[in-house]
Parts: C-alpha cells; structure tokens; sequence
C-alpha cells in the first residue's frame, strides 16, 4: 500500500534552504520516492497558514519511506536545513484501493 510523507515547512532563510532543496530530490527519487508537489501555486482556500509551504512525496509503502528517512545519506542532508526555518514532517499510509469488478 502506497505511503506519503506530507511536509508542512516555513522557510526562513531561503538562501540557506537552497542547499537542502538541491540534494533531497535526487534521494527522493534514490529510494524509490516521487514528489506530488513540491513547490508550485498555492491558494488558501479557508483557515490561516501564513507562509506555510507543503511537499508532498508518494512511496511505494510505508517501509521504504521510513528506509529513506532514517538512511545516513538523508541524515546528512537534513542537516543542510538546521536554522533555514520550521519543519513539520508526517508519514502516512494511503488508502487501499480494491478494484471493483462488473457483475455480470
């Protein structure tokens, strides 16, 4: 069952961030991750979220998700982010989809 990491993030020092931003997506990807959205327009449509930015990755399920989070090569590259601003990350399993067959 597919897996997202949802990432709520306010960047502070964008200057600072662009070094994070330039070496995760390749581990992404290295994990076998992809973004849904990362960056892009975005509309409040209700609520107050100030600054706050969303990413969002799918993974094939919720063990390789946790394989890239907690691998050395990401540990080290979240260090690029201390003090760039204030990170929220959450791991969330998707839903199952069963396919529906047509009776006959």
């Amino acid at each position: 069952m597919a897996a997202y990491v949802v990432v709520e993030a306010q960047v502070k020092d964008w200057q600072a961030f662009a070094a994070y931003a330039s070496a995760v997506p390749s581990l992404v990807a290295e994990f076998g991750g992809e973004y849904l959205v990362l960056g892009g327009e975005s509309e409040v449509l209700e609520g107050a979220w100030g600054d706050t930015r969303i990413v969002l990755h799918r993974w094939p399920d919720m063990d390789a998700a946790r394989r890239f989070w907690h691998s050395e090569a990401y540990q080290q590259a979240k260090r690029l982010r201390e003090g760039t601003g204030e990170f929220r990350v959450m791991l969330v399993a998707g839903q199952q989809r069963e396919v529906l067959e047509e009776k006959s």
